[in-house]
């Protein structure tokens, strides 16, 4: 069990108690790639997550793949939908100039923990808006590597026009990543332990 400054020890926050911490902070953690101000000590590896600024590029674009479905349902939690390892994806949908985009669409699909979707219903699939400072969350689960594939997550951004991102996240230290031919360093998440689970943060910055 870790210990504190003191010699205390104390136990390792909960996903959700990191999640609410999160959504309860400001939006001074943005550009810094912080879960909230107060829940890093140690410094963000800005290859780990795009940062936002007149500087930066766009979240890079990657393929869709042959597994997308239409019309999603509106939904968050898909720890319901498939056993696994618990994972929280949280981040923000962001301009590069760093504005929050409220209301932005961000649809997500994946594998499930044996490597295969659901290609008859909308298990392990789903969309959300964001709120009004630009974040968005999922409770989900870790997917397999499958046939060539590194583990990851499919994913569109919607903001309110027709231009969309579509996109494929990443698990950082995942040893297949280098040899997926379209594994992109640039989209890897920043990914912690939790006592039950990780939690992993990826902000969209959009064009």
């Amino acid at each position: 069990m870790p210990l504190s400054r003191s010699g205390q020890s104390h136990a390792m926050p909960t996903r959700r108690s990191l999640l609410q911490g999160w959504l309860a902070a400001s939006a001074t953690g943005i550009s810094a790639g912080m879960f909230a101000p107060t829940l890093r000590a140690q410094p963000v590896n800005r290859d780990i997550t795009p940062s936002c600024g007149t500087d930066d590029e766009p979240t890079r674009s990657s393929t869709e793949g042959p597994f997308y479905s239409r019309q999603p349902p509106e939904k968050s939690d898909f720890r319901a939908d498939a056993d696994g390892a618990p994972v929280t994806l949280i981040g923000f949908v962001l301009t590069r100039d760093c504005q929050p985009v409220s209301g932005a669409i961000v649809d997500l699909w994946h594998a499930n923990r044996d490597g295969e979707y659901d290609n008859r219903g909308f298990r392990l699939r789903g969309y959300q808006k964001t709120d009004a400072k630009g974040r968005y969350f999922f409770e989900t689960i870790r997917p397999a590597e499958y046939g060539s594939r590194t583990p990851h997550y499919h994913v569109k951004v919607r903001n309110g026009d027709d231009r969309v991102l579509t996109t494929q996240l990443y698990f950082p230290g995942e040893a297949r990543n280098e040899r997926d031919f379209l594994f992109n360093p640039a989209l890897l998440m920043d990914v912690q332990k939790a006592s039950d689970g990780d939690i992993a943060r990826f902000d969209f910055v959009l064009s």
